[in-house]
């Protein structure tokens, strides 16, 4: 793929050859050259994700800055993503940074509170620049990307819980939003001592087909390969991985740290997590691009 390909035009071209494109958090330098690295090897499109608190550590502008400049000397087609943003004003940071694309995240407010924010998202959005993707969520999955012990309090993981399509339908009509994001068993984070939920696959087809716009997969750390690849088949054009390569990142510097307890050098004690992250970014891509 042209690396001057929008994300607009990237994520039609996955929907066409029924794959994904894989979407990956960062907080430091170490994960986003392990995720690019990742790409450039399988030769795939990829999204890095900042959620607020990520965005505030390694900062907003300055993720902008980094992600630009790989784009255009490596010249691969690497996207930037304000992960979960839970107000208009942390959108609208993120757009006047320049990022390709932005989560308005009201899943936990009222049907008619969630749909009157995302559609001032996408307005202004389509005022800067016509490009730039919103995205908006539906159905509480939890919060958090880490190792839990139980299911997310509140998470809609089952049965009339879930997403509906003439819900979906809805949101996407009257808000205009570009990609939809809907509970379909999915959670955030991992859980420690069991599988994670089954995906609802039935119900990803009948919400892509209501909702008439590209559906984003949150939660995808824990879930099971055949998941992944019946819901990218199905209407599913973004996976969101986060917790495993975070997961990865700590057990492979705490095990350096452990076996070369005299290194001090931040960069070397860091090689080790890049080349985790890689690792499981890699396998990952190469699953969500399959195709049919």
């Amino acid at each position: 793929m042209n690396h001057k390909a929008t994300l607009r035009e990237a994520i039609k071209e996955a929907e066409e050859k029924k794959v994904a494109i894989g979407h990956f958090n960062i907080s430091n330098i170490e994960g986003l050259w392990g995720i690019v690295h990742a790409a450039r090897e399988v030769g795939a499109p990829v999204i890095i994700g900042l959620s607020e608190g990520e965005r505030d550590f390694v900062g907003v502008r300055q993720a902008a800055a980094l992600v630009k400049s790989i784009r255009e000397q490596y010249q691969h087609p690497i996207y930037l993503n304000a992960d979960h943003s839970y107000s208009f004003e942390r959108v609208k940071e993120a757009i006047d940074a320049g990022y390709d694309a932005a989560i308005f995240d009201g899943a936990k407010l009222p049907i008619e509170e969630n749909m009157r924010i995302t559609k001032q998202c996408v307005e202004y959005a389509r005022s800067v620049n016509p490009e730039i993707i919103i995205e908006a969520e539906m159905g509480y999955i939890g919060t958090s990307s880490k190792m839990l012990d139980a299911l997310p309090e509140g998470a809609l993981i089952s049965g009339d819980a879930l997403t509906s399509p003439e819900d979906a339908k809805r949101f996407v009509a009257e808000t205009g939003v570009d990609l939809f994001s809907p509970a379909v068993g999915n959670i955030h984070g991992m859980l420690k001592n069991m599988p994670n939920p089954r995906l609802d696959i039935e119900r990803i087809k009948e919400v892509r087909e209501s909702a008439g716009v590209p559906l984003v997969l949150h939660g995808g750390s824990g879930i099971a390969d055949e998941d992944f690849t019946n819901g990218i088949h199905n209407g599913i054009a973004i996976v969101h991985i986060n917790t495993e390569i975070r997961v990865a990142y700590r057990d492979a510097v705490r095990d350096f740290i452990t076996t070369h307890p005299d290194e001090i050098a931040p960069y070397k004690i860091g090689q080790t997590g890049v080349d985790a992250v890689k690792q499981v970014v890699a396998s990952r891509l190469v699953l969500f691009n399959k195709g049919a």
